[in-house]
């Protein structure tokens, strides 16, 4: 629902980074907030990206600019968020950190490099860009940051332990950056999205491939068949952009925005179950066994 009165007067013509903007909620989000009026900086990985993206929203009748940027990358961030200054005159009034990876599998098979980049880019990035964009926001006495976490973040879900501690992190350090910056006008919340239908589903079921030892087992079987049922079955990324478009323009933003009957569901299920019941239930859906298989009992030797 497109933003009306009050509302979208406060929005228009104010500029607002989007991260990880190229596809699934980052464009949706994009989209959204260029038909809003707002003026949108997205960040693309490359250059070819922030083309399609270009045209996807000249498509729609829809203007908004560009800066490549990789947020895993602390000197492309500097550079790119320079160039955001030189834009806006001072520096965005909003930043939405959406860049993300899953990085799927067992978190024993997960590589040290594998873990190190995804924290990168879900985590270090996320608090990076907010590093880089805090002084003009400070200068100006006000301004919105949105990071999106995951309703995995409060669920953790085996055969994803590293994706849900990433974003359990960034959902706690976002707590923690609400209360630092209401002195200064900040308003900060996070979105937590459930299941939608995006490229990040269809990237952990590569990732489950990537990383499964030979002679993996029924947990990642079962985890491939789950993901790509679950793509094919939940909606596309909108709902998600709309609650940023709210977070972003709202008089009193929430502190949390949770997206999505699954996680509107499972959140408050998994905290009152006992651990025990949740981690039955995780073992039926995932497939892990929760026993060690039975040893064969040693053979007896006759008596001589």
């Amino acid at each position: 629902m497109a933003l009306t009165g009050a509302s979208a007067g406060r929005c228009a013509g104010r500029s607002v980074v989007v991260t990880g903007a190229t596809g699934g909620i980052g464009a949706a989000t994009v989209l959204r907030l260029a038909h809003l009026g707002w003026d949108v900086i997205a960040t693309a990985r490359s250059q070819q990206k922030a083309d399609v993206l270009l045209a996807a929203a000249a498509g729609r009748g829809l203007g908004l600019r560009t800066v490549v940027l990789d947020v895993a990358d602390p000197a492309s961030c500097k550079e790119a968020m320079g160039r955001v200054e030189e834009m806006t005159a001072g520096g965005a009034w909003a930043v939405v950190n959406n860049a993300g990876v899953p990085q799927a599998g067992l978190v024993e098979d997960v590589s040290d490099e594998q873990a190190r980049h995804l924290l990168e880019v879900n985590l270090l990035g996320a608090m990076r860009i907010c590093r880089l964009a805090l002084p003009g926001m400070r200068r100006r006495g006000g301004g919105r940051i949105v990071n999106v976490s995951s309703g995995l973040g409060r669920v953790p879900w085996p055969m994803g332990g590293w994706y849900s501690a990433s974003k359990h992190a960034l959902s706690a350090i976002t707590h923690c950056l609400r209360v630092e910056m209401a002195q200064a006008g900040v308003r900060v919340s996070v979105v937590e999205p459930g299941a939608f239908a995006t490229a990040m589903l269809e990237r952990a079921v590569a990732d489950l491939t990537g990383v499964a030892p030979a002679g993996s087992g029924a947990g990642y079987d079962r985890s491939r068949e789950l993901f790509t049922a679950v793509n094919q079955r939940v909606p596309g990324p909108e709902p998600v952009a709309r609650k940023i478009a709210t977070a972003l323009s709202a008089r009193r933003p929430r502190p949390r925005y949770t997206v999505g009957l699954d996680a509107r569901f499972l959140i408050p299920l998994h905290t009152v179950s006992p651990l025990w019941l949740s981690d039955r239930v995780k073992h039926a859906v995932t497939g892990l066994p929760r026993t060690a298989p039975q040893a064969p009992a040693p053979a007896v030797e006759a008596a001589a």
